[in-house]
């Protein structure tokens, strides 16, 4: 990389010879200066992002260059956006399969975990017979919602144990196992959704 201003060598954030501000880099670790890892310290997260905000905010480069001022703007967006995404290890989690290439992909109502094949027909059922007007079925809603959060409990459990072994070895299983939890999780989340809104059943 060269500068775009006096065209020296590496200029990383900031160009080392002219300090012009150069073209931020999109991916979140490294834009935070972080090798890519699932479990963040969100203290030292967030002291890199409250940093980064009073470097890079917009109005110290309105009377620079268009291009510096164009630079801070996109910055500032990347800033928030990998704030946004690194700071919650749901959406970390997904990040870094993402760029491990095993993206998460769209949940099919149909592919339901075996595990979960019983409370599924259990819900579907309460459901249709209180869309019927059945008062006790739309009593049971709460009590599976109940049930729905304490397995994606469960599954943030499974995330965080294997967040750290991913962390320690880099093991593609680890990478695999994680996307089976997260899955997991999102159809759960799904279930949880369809309970949570008793007067649209």
């Amino acid at each position: 990389m060269t500068c775009w201003n006096c065209g020296a060598a590496e200029p990383a954030r900031f160009c080392v010879s002219c300090k012009a501000l150069q073209p931020p880099v999109r991916e979140y670790f490294a834009f935070f200066e972080l090798a890519p890892q699932l479990a963040l310290d969100e203290k030292d997260l967030q002291q890199r992002f409250y940093g980064l905000s009073r470097k890079l905010h917009p109005d110290l480069f309105s009377r620079k260059s268009p291009a510096e001022n164009e630079h801070a703007l996109e910055a500032t967006a990347v800033l928030n956006d990998a704030y946004r995404t690194l700071r919650d290890p749901i959406a970390r989690a997904l990040y870094v399969l993402k760029l491990e290439g095993l993206d998460v992909g769209e949940q099919s109502t149909k592919d339901v975990p075996p595990e979960l094949l019983e409370e599924v027909f259990e819900l579907n059922m309460a459901l249709e017979e209180a869309r019927m007007g059945d008062a006790d079925a739309l009593a049971q809603l709460p009590g599976f919602r109940v049930r729905f959060e304490a397995m994606r409990a469960e599954t943030d459990l499974a995330v965080a144990q294997v967040s750290t072994a991913w962390d320690a070895t880099h093991a593609k299983q680890a990478l695999t196992d994680l996307r089976g939890h997260l899955n997991r999780r999102k159809y759960i989340t799904n279930l949880i959704d369809k309970t949570n809104v008793p007067d649209r059943v």
